[in-house]
């Protein structure tokens, strides 16, 4: 068994603001403390203040060298094809070949009709683009529409992690993913959806999960954050947020590495962001090989 990976979802703009950080000095404390990768959102219009996931992690790539760059998770569907390709291509190529791309087709209907997409639409659109997203960043003649579409530079193949913990997702993961990412679920549910993956598919798959949590003292509990992350995902997280110091942070990780996850990925849901990432990167050190 190799040692568990461990990301970390950069930080809202919010947070930003409430800890005296931006995203570069965010990046790079991350890198500093041997954290494995970085993950910002893609959102559009949820009427919360986000910036835009490319040049969001643009910015990132270009103040680091080690860390991966998490895409957590890009939407293709609410793009046109060739735009969405020419985006994940101008990631991969600044980042030097840093990018993964956790790839899902969610977000609220309102970000639809932002995106002028049709919300009923989404599944199959997501479905296209990733069985023709590696075509198109080989820099290998795509027919789109009535033309064919050759985007350089070509750029080799970021791994596709599908979003998500429902059956369609697991399915995808299966037939065209190189990982499968779901978030806000227990380590039972991983075991789960493993055993299924397996059965979809013998290619090795990557398993990554996202979760949530705040660890130390003098921040909210698990089931504060429970209520409060379960309130905004309309789902009940009870017993799901890591929280605790290092030394019960790292037990609740090895729970997801022994059901067979590979990366973990973790928000914070309160304290300051550079010592919440102390502490994680504390409890890394920690798992066991």
């Amino acid at each position: 068994m190799t040692r568990l990976k461990v990301g970390v979802v950069l930080p809202s703009l919010a947070a930003q603001r409430r800890d005296g950080i931006d995203l570069r000095i965010a990046a790079r404390h991350a890198e500093d403390v041997g954290l494995n990768s970085v993950w910002h959102g893609d959102h559009l219009a949820t009427g919360q203040p986000s910036l835009d996931l490319a040049v969001a992690l643009a910015t990132v790539a270009a103040v680091t060298e080690r860390v991966s760059i998490g895409a957590g998770v890009f939407v293709p569907a609410m793009r046109p094809l060739a735009w969405a390709a020419k985006q994940i291509a101008s990631m991969q190529h600044v980042s030097g070949g840093r990018l993964i791309l956790g790839v899902g087709s969610g977000g609220g209907p309102q970000q639809w009709a932002a995106a002028e997409v049709p919300y009923a639409e989404r599944g199959k659109r997501t479905d296209l683009a990733l069985d023709l997203l590696p075509a198109l960043l080989a820099g290998v003649p795509v027919l789109i529409g009535d033309q064919n579409v050759v985007l350089t530079p070509a750029v080799s193949r970021p791994p596709f992690w599908v979003g998500n913990a429902s059956p369609v997702a697991i399915r995808r993961a299966a037939r065209v993913g190189d990982g499968w990412f779901p978030s806000l679920i227990p380590a039972s549910a991983v075991t789960a959806g493993a055993a299924r993956l397996a059965q979809l598919t013998d290619r090795p798959c990557e398993i990554a999960v996202g979760t949530t949590g705040a660890l130390g003292d003098g921040v909210l509990s698990q089931d504060e954050i429970a209520a409060r992350v379960g309130a905004s995902h309309a789902r009940q997280l009870h017993g799901v947020p890591i929280t605790g110091g290092p030394d019960e942070a790292a037990r609740r990780m090895a729970e997801f590495q022994d059901a067979g996850a590979t990366h973990l990925v973790m928000g914070f849901a309160d304290g300051d962001w550079r010592g919440q990432c102390d502490l994680l990167a504390e409890a890394m050190g920690l798992l066991r090989v």
